[in-house]
């Protein structure tokens, strides 16, 4: 089940380039992540109250607590999401989305020195690598546009740092005693809050007549499907699978940009995008081969 979450997690996922990429039309990146979450505190915050009100009411604030919860919505809320935004302006869309495509490797080095019981294997590290040559080409689509441009390349690997640090969080979680909806309401929070120098920085510029119907129906799939939802759903998976099972499925998002693309955008589908799918999906078998032969050694250890 945890699979098939995580799995339309990044169905959702895939499909917020296209409808980002509309609403740079008449948006800038911090507005559109402004927005974006705000809309999904808010649905997670009704949704929080609707489910246990009283129960809450007479839980005390533990502040070791609110620092994970802090910790997490700087890293993979505001850090993520803002230095990724803001690399697309120095360097190439094919860049950022190669180099953002890292992100389970990075997880997986963290993970192994924060997170005894996720240790890395080299059948892990091989089928990251080849789920990440299948990235590149799915990414390039025919066309070999790379180019070094080091402060948008620096921006996007740091990004992919944040979104380690933040997977990582997430594991450091009292699952017992907060719900997925509460503690992605309370890092969705911190993440608005760290936020708020950036737009005070960047500028936030938005007035009644920038939302067209279109918009405002982009704006609240963004904010409550893809920011909300998938954010309880994808740490939800986080929770059963672990960091580095759940991280590695963002290896599909270029797949899915794709056939979005090809069907909304009418953009080509080349060999090359096809060969990439194909390393991708053998990747993420190979990887996933590897924690299913870790586990079943491990109970049959434990067994003797």
């Amino acid at each position: 089940m945890a699979h098939l979450i995580a799995l339309g997690t990044i169905l959702v996922w895939g499909t917020t380039f296209i409808a980002t990429k509309i609403l740079l039309e008449t948006f800038t990146p911090i507005e559109i992540l402004a927005i974006r979450f705000v809309i999904g505190y808010l649905t997670l915050h009704l949704i929080s109250l609707s489910v246990r009100p009283t129960q809450r009411a007479k839980e005390p604030i533990n502040w070791k607590h609110e620092l994970i919860f802090a910790g997490a919505g700087l890293s993979g809320i505001t850090t993520y999401y803002l230095l990724e935004n803001i690399a697309l302006t120095f360097t190439l869309a094919s860049n950022v989305g190669i180099i953002v495509s890292i992100a389970p490797l990075t997880t997986a080095m963290l993970a192994s020195l924060f997170l005894r019981e996720e240790p890395i294997t080299a059948p892990l590290l091989l089928g990251f690598f080849i789920a990440f040559c299948g990235v590149a080409l799915v990414l390039f689509n025919g066309s070999v546009m790379l180019q070094i441009k080091p402060a948008g390349d620096i921006l996007a690997l740091l990004s992919t740092v944040g979104w380690a640090v933040y997977s990582i969080l997430l594991k450091k979680i009292d699952t017992v005693r907060y719900t997925v909806v509460d503690y992605t309401r309370k890092i969705f929070f911190y993440g608005i809050l760290f936020m708020v120098p950036a737009i005070f920085l960047l500028g936030f510029e938005v007035s009644p007549a920038d939302f067209s119907l279109l918009s405002v129906l982009i704006l609240v799939f963004l904010g409550v499907g893809a920011s909300a939802l998938c954010f309880v759903s994808w740490n939800f998976a986080v929770k059963v699978l672990g960091a580095l099972r759940t991280s590695a499925y963002i290896y599909l998002t270029p797949l899915v940009s794709l056939a979005t693309a090809a069907l909304v955008l009418k953009e080509n589908i080349t060999l090359m995008a096809i060969g990439g799918c194909v390393l991708i999906l053998l990747g993420l078998s190979l990887s996933e081969r590897s924690a299913f032969l870790k586990r079943r050694n491990s109970i049959k250890s434990s067994a003797t």
